[in-house]
């Protein structure tokens, strides 16, 4: 079983994909994959639906538009420099303590939707990485008990204007939040499906090209620790979101940079949790 929510964009009614690749409509069910869903037990209760062979649940057209697998979260925590070779192509060492930063939430989208390069924009970047979903509240908990925290994991691009991060002063969110900078999917992939979220292979793709051929193992600061350590800092909630870093082979790590212009195509995906593709247009 795996979540997704289809339909248009900012009305995604909730669905799961089903073992044999049927997508079923769950809305007659659940009224959203949000706070409430995940913080009220949904996941045990939407699993529990699906084993009894998801009642009153239509068939989905293959066709139709999805939408990021869970509704707009309170906030999307970033880890910065979580992989050494990242962190090497912009000319640093790892960091003694996890740089961490946030994208605006109105920069959420969906995994098939055009990503658009901002008036202005000169340096467009993306970066996949590894998305955490949070399952129920986490506040000050251990390393030891962080894991039990998670519902779900999924497939996360941090898109990124390099000159309003880098050269127009300030924190970087500014770089990190514009509309369509954040999408997530294709679908939600449960905790409990997901044996080891250390052994994932995660890549990028340009116009065909692979940029990025990275392993989560490779993370400086596991997925335990950084649950830990950011709800030392704030109250991570229900269906919140933390993208944990991305290995190298970024645009503006290669020499010359290659940023992306309107018309590039870009796959991202992680083995075993799916593959997202969007297509640069110009705002």
């Amino acid at each position: 079983m795996k979540l997704i929510r289809f339909g248009e964009a900012g009305r995604e009614e909730p669905g799961v994909v089903l073992e044999d690749g049927r997508m079923i409509d769950a809305s007659n069910q659940f009224h959203d994959y949000d706070e409430g869903f995940f913080a009220l037990g949904g996941m045990e209760s939407l699993t529990a639906w699906v084993e009894e062979g998801c009642p009153d649940g239509e068939e989905i057209p293959p066709t139709i538009r999805l939408g990021p697998p869970v509704d707009r979260p309170s906030k999307i925590v970033c880890v910065g420099q979580n992989y050494s070779d990242h962190a090497k192509e912009f000319g640093a060492d790892l960091p003694s303590e996890p740089p961490i930063f946030m994208k605006a939430n109105s920069c959420w989208s969906g995994p098939f939707d055009d990503v658009i390069r901002p008036h202005g924009s000169s340096k467009l970047d993306y970066e996949v990485e590894l998305a955490v979903v949070i399952g129920r509240t986490a506040r000050g908990v251990s390393q030891e008990d962080s894991l039990a925290h998670v519902a779900g994991y999924s497939v996360f691009c941090d898109y990124s204007e390099r000159a309003f991060q880098k050269e127009m002063g300030g924190q970087w969110t500014k770089g990190k939040s514009h509309d369509s900078f954040g999408p997530m999917g294709p679908w939600l992939t449960p905790a409990v499906d997901v044996s080891d979220p250390q052994g994932l292979r995660l890549w990028s793709k340009v116009n065909g090209e692979l940029r990025q051929n990275g392993w989560s193992g490779d993370m400086h600061r596991n997925v335990e620790f950084l649950i830990s350590y950011i709800s030392r800092f704030m109250s991570l909630l229900p269906g919140d979101v933390i993208a944990t870093g991305t290995p190298g082979g970024v645009g503006m790590g290669m020499e010359p940079p290659r940023y992306l212009t309107p018309g590039d195509r870009v796959v991202i995906g992680i083995e075993g949790l799916g593959e997202m593709k969007q297509r640069v247009v110009q705002g």
